[in-house]
């Protein structure tokens, strides 16, 4: 690959990126293929293009510019119950994350049935055949590391309330979960074939690229497609436990992706293929979610549709340490304090995951004024991760 200089790209929240992730997104920005980046304000490094990476490129799709974790998502339910709810009801509502929900490698006995299993990419493409039988057994779990699902208030304002309720604390599900093993091993497969087809230098290897015009690039693009619509199953799974076991529907429903690739067009009407590496759509009028840690807010936020930054916003706090540099900094004494003050119920988790190793999201927040707009709040009351 000829040497090119990185190519104009707008950074948001620079001062607390760390430099790796730059020089990542820098790399990113020379290849051949790339038309227009952007980098958010959680951003830190990763394989390939960096966590909080944005990357439009010209007709073709980088693995790892989507991520090991496709279409991993958030979601959340909104319930008509009072905030006063879960304080009179915490021991009720630890049962149910107990007993609906199953993290890394536990799994819910008995025959699976969704019709995202039914489609036919598993019979078509051979890699997906292979691993349909994992994909099956996890289906409606969730991942481990920094993923969750937790009980928490929802706090929608009565100003800018474009929901069909009143203005009000109410009870609160939020998940955060992806494809499991069934992304990461079509992430890992492709990103070999991408490899072989593509003649990069050492540091560029993991940003290796499928033409979408090619089979292998074709194949990749529906893998990738069932790998999202897979874990949006899940989540589904998740909720629909959750709200049977609480006997109430759902009055607001809000969810997204990140760790994907989009076809849109730009602001001057190219065509172009979007990869959002951990970072949130932020389309004109488009709801997500943006979580903070453990014990910090999330955001429920509309989309501005600020072109600079490819239609897109942060899609956490980020993180701030490593998880072995967490793991060597925070102590038991120090995240038991922690969850004490926020008032915050952590059923598993660890130490890799303390608050102190992810950055301020009102700053995270702050930077990002520009991409969208907060029409609520969600506050984490009990927290549910992986023990691992």
């Amino acid at each position: 690959m000829k040497k090119l200089n990185p190519r104009d790209y707008i950074i948001y929240g620079e001062s607390q990126i760390e430099r790796e992730a730059i020089n990542q997104m820098e790399t990113a920005m020379r290849l051949p293929i790339t038309i227009q980046g952007a980098l958010m304000a959680d951003a830190h490094s990763g394989y390939g293009l960096p966590i909080g990476g944005v990357l439009a490129t010209d007709n073709a799709i980088i693995p790892y510019g989507v991520g090991m974790d496709i279409g991993c998502r958030m979601c959340l339910s909104v319930y008509n119950f009072p905030s006063t709810f879960l304080a009179k009801n915490r021991n009720l509502l630890k049962s149910i994350l107990k007993e609906n929900v199953k993290f890394g490698t536990d799994e819910f006995p008995g025959r699976k049935e969704h019709e995202v299993l039914d489609r036919r990419e598993f019979k078509e493409i051979k890699v997906l055949r292979q691993l349909k039988d994992k994909a099956c057994s996890q289906l409606g779990t969730s991942g481990s590391g920094n993923h969750f699902v937790e009980f928490g208030i929802a706090d929608i304002p009565l100003e800018n309330n474009e929901f069909n309720i009143e203005g009000g604390k109410y009870l609160a599900v939020l998940s955060h979960s992806g494809s499991r093993n069934f992304g990461a091993s079509i992430a890992r497969h492709y990103t070999r074939v991408a490899k072989d087809k593509c003649n990069l230098p050492k540091g560029a290897q993991n940003l290796a690229w499928l033409n979408l015009d090619h089979e292998e690039g074709i194949e990749y693009w529906l893998a990738m497609n069932l790998a999202g619509d897979y874990a949006a199953a899940n989540h589904q799974i998740i909720h629909q436990k959750i709200s049977k076991a609480l006997g109430e529907k759902p009055v607001i429903r809000v969810e997204n992706h990140h760790n994907f690739a989009w076809k849109e067009k730009l602001e001057d009407g190219t065509g172009v293929i979007v990869h959002r590496k951990g970072a949130t759509p932020a389309i004109k009028g488009v709801l997500g979610v943006i979580p903070g840690s453990m014990t910090s807010p999330g955001f429920i936020i509309r989309g501005k549709g600020n072109w600079p930054s490819i239609n897109s916003a942060s899609h956490g706090a980020g993180r701030l340490l490593s998880r072995s540099k967490a793991k060597e900094r925070f102590s038991n004494k120090i995240l038991s304090e922690a969850l004490n003050k926020a008032g915050v119920e952590l059923m598993g988790g660890g130490l890799d995951e303390a608050p102190g190793a992810y950055k301020d999201i009102h700053k995270v927040m702050e930077y990002q004024k520009e991409l969208v707009d907060i029409i609520g709040i969600f506050y984490p009351k009990i927290v549910r991760m992986s023990s691992d």
